[in-house]
């Protein structure tokens, strides 16, 4: 037969509670760490191909525009008219997309609608409206 000490007081079942969710919180922050961990590596291997494929489209676009370069020197025309005409034609590039950029930055506006309803926060939460 069970005794009436057998049976559990409350706090001892109170700190039987704090002591398993304890334990359960620092069971799902070493799970949670060691998964951050092996996403972290993952993400840096990630980034580091990234890097490395946009320095060898870098060197790809070099040689591109060397080529573009000598073919023209193919049809008689000096190299040097040739490496500007290819120079030149990258220049434009890069004034278009200047102008693009600055085309777009122009076309940003602030979020009127969420300045209005957050402003109008404060007084709806004194339960007032504005």
């Amino acid at each position: 037969m069970a005794s009436v000490n057998d049976d559990p007081t409350i706090g001892r079942l109170v700190a039987d509670a704090s002591r398993d969710i304890s334990s359960l919180v620092q069971s799902e922050i070493s799970l949670a760490k060691s998964e951050l961990k092996s996403s972290a590596i993952s993400g840096g291997l990630a980034a580091a191909l990234f890097a490395a494929a946009g320095f060898i489209v870098l060197l790809v676009l070099i040689l591109l525009s060397i080529t573009a370069a000598y073919f023209l020197t193919m049809t008689g025309m000096h190299p040097a008219w040739a490496f500007l005409i290819v120079t030149g034609a990258y220049v434009l590039l890069a004034v278009g997309m200047v102008a693009f950029g600055v085309f777009s930055i122009k076309r940003i506006k602030a979020p009127t609608r969420t300045i209005e309803s957050a402003k109008a926060i404060p007084a709806a939460l004194r339960g007032r409206r504005s």
